[in-house]
């Protein structure tokens, strides 16, 4: 999540990239999905790491939503980074890298959602909350200083609270009938409910070559740390591992399936910072550098 802020939302996709001899190792292209209050100047380093190990690689960061804009309803983003990654991928004939850091994760799920036939080679979370947030962060007490954790579900498990990309996957575990009726994104994607979706979305995780999770106990922010790794509370508030999930079991939107042929790897990496993740090179080294060839 982390970031700066800046005032005003680009009204059009705007790309800044990185293509430095281009495809000459043949590398296939790096697309980068930015977090929450996030935008491209946050990524440079971790293009600089890309493109030292991988010469020649074509690194883009999306400049769309970025920092204040990134508040905005999930679904409303979805639309947007689809349009920016699409050309990318259709240039790319032997698919794309696709690294996504935290709310940027979420993201990226909804877009290979509604992209059926994408070319993702390796999708790589970079400290997503992918199993839900619910937690007390400095970002929380920023946006809503008069809630705290258990509160929060009055606002955001309304449509005026659906309306903001926080709320979007805000999952409280004491409140869990009110967010399977209230929650819009994070429910759907996760196949928690049923929708008439639920098949062709599968299908397209289904389409990925490689699925790293990268998290870790140090984080900070993401709530149980363990929704990067598909962890997450119970009503007791005690993390359920990513494997005893209910969704998992079910195989409701594929993980089970891509785990079973040894698609998933977890990277879990301690003393690291939310938003130090994309700049800690040990993290690059051990987590991400082997996925991008």
């Amino acid at each position: 999540m982390g970031g700066f802020m800046t005032d005003g939302c680009r009204p059009c996709v705007v790309i800044w990239a990185v293509f430095v001899l281009s495809s000459v190792m043949g590398y296939r292209p790096v697309i980068i999905v930015h977090g929450i209050l996030d935008g491209p100047r946050q990524f440079e380093i971790l293009s600089t790491f890309i493109n030292q190990s991988h010469p020649g690689t074509s690194v883009t960061t999306l400049a769309l939503y970025d920092y204040i804009c990134s508040m905005k309803p999930l679904w409303q983003q979805v639309d947007g980074f689809r349009e920016a990654i699409r050309p990318i991928m259709e240039r790319a004939d032997d698919g794309v890298h696709l690294i996504c850091f935290s709310q940027g994760g979420l993201i990226c799920r909804g877009v290979l959602a509604t992209l059926p036939m994408h070319n993702v080679h390796s999708l790589i979370f970079l400290s997503s909350p992918l199993a839900g947030q619910y937690g007390d962060s400095s970002y929380l007490k920023y946006f809503f200083p008069k809630f705290i954790k258990s509160r929060l579900y009055r606002f955001c498990y309304t449509t005026w609270g659906q309306g903001i990309s926080i709320c979007n996957y805000w999952n409280d575990p004491h409140q869990r009938e009110r967010y399977l009726k209230s929650n819009i994104y994070l429910a759907p994607l996760n196949g928690e409910i049923e929708h008439a979706n639920s098949t062709v979305w599968r299908d397209s995780f289904l389409r990925i070559q490689k699925l790293v999770l990268i998290g870790g106990q140090d984080d900070g922010v993401i709530t149980p740390w363990e929704s990067s790794i598909f962890g997450f509370y119970d009503s007791n508030e005690t993390v359920v591992e990513m494997e005893k999930q209910d969704w998992y079991l079910r195989d409701a939107f594929g993980l089970k399936t891509l785990n079973s042929e040894g698609a998933v790897v977890k990277c879990v990496v301690p003393g690291v910072h939310h938003t130090s993740w994309h700049s800690n090179l040990t993290v690059y080294k051990n987590c991400i550098d082997k996925w991008l060839n």
